[in-house]
This record gives C-alpha cells, structure tokens and sequence, in this order.
C-alpha cells in the first residue's frame, strides 16, 4: 500500500505511530489496562498478534505480552535514539507496533511492548 493510502486509512496518530515508528504516551492508549478475553489485531491489516491469554501487567503503561504470534510479526535491531533495542513489526503490512525486551514473565521471560494505537481488539466469543 502506497504511504498515501496510509494516510487515508490510518487516524494521524495510528499513521505516526504505525509507519512513522512512533511512540504513544504511557498509560494513554485503549489496552494497557484492558482485561477482556480475545485476540489483539494490527490496527493496520487486520493480522491477529497477540492473545488476552499472554498479556500482563508490566507497570509500563502499555499492553505488554509474554508471547506473541510469531508468524506473524518480525523483528529487528533498533539502535535510534541512543538505545539498542529489538524493535517488533506486523509481518504482513510492516507497520511499527513497538519493542521486546528480554525483562518478561515466565514462561518466555519476554515482554512485548506494544503501543495501544497500532492494535484493535476482538473479543472472544462466549
């Protein structure tokens, strides 16, 4: 998809956040206090991410998971900002979703750090 059609799709701060590898404001998004049972989406494509079943509380201010789909995201080095990080992106479209870290929860000791703005929710069916 062309940046243009991006910027249609996307709010400004999904588009920032999304292709301009932004970061949102802890304890501002949708989903870092959010307990319902479902599966979390990339706000960009639709590709489903992570599952209710490994978020936690990390005290971070964003949705944090132990585990993620891991065909369906990729990750990479990300040294800006002064900081060597490993930086996690939807598969399918590419799109920023946030950073992992190696300071998680049993029983993968990860933590996912994702941004609320880059993820859409699906409740699970009763």
């Amino acid at each position: 998809m062309a940046e243009k059609d991006w910027k249609e799709k996307l709010s400004p701060e999904q588009y920032r956040v999304l292709r301009e590898k932004g970061t949102e404001a802890a304890f501002s998004g949708t989903y870092w206090n959010h307990h319902e049972k479902g599966a979390y989406r990339c706000t960009g494509c639709g590709t489903e991410l992570f599952s209710s079943e490994t978020k936690f509380d990390s005290g971070t201010g964003w949705p944090s998971f132990f585990e993620a789909n891991k065909d369906k995201i990729v990750t990479k080095a990300d040294d800006s900002h002064g900081m060597a990080r490993v930086e996690v992106l939807c598969k399918k479209c590419g799109g920023h979703l946030g950073h992992v870290f190696d300071d998680g929860p049993g029983p993968t000791g990860k933590r996912y750090c994702i941004n609320s703005v880059c993820l859409d929710f699906q409740k699970k069916k009763p």
